[in-house]
């Protein structure tokens, strides 16, 4: 039987959503290892002056807990 854990992180960056999910797995990655998918929650942006200047994506990584 497989124990299978969620981690939430908020992904940031001033390119686009993708990077963003990109910037919260790299993030994960670094401590958590076997992540098997990805639900991203939604996306919210920070605006100024008219445009968008930072893009977040609410992420949700699955993984494996090794017994």
């Amino acid at each position: 039987m497989a124990v299978i854990k969620v981690l939430e992180l908020v992904g940031v960056s001033d390119q686009s959503f993708e990077h963003a999910v990109q910037s919260a797995l790299g993030e994960a990655s670094k401590t958590v290892r076997n992540i098997s998918g990805v639900d991203v929650k939604g996306h919210t942006a920070k605006i100024q002056d008219g445009r968008i200047v930072e893009y977040h994506a609410d992420c949700k990584f699955a993984f494996r807990v090794d017994s």
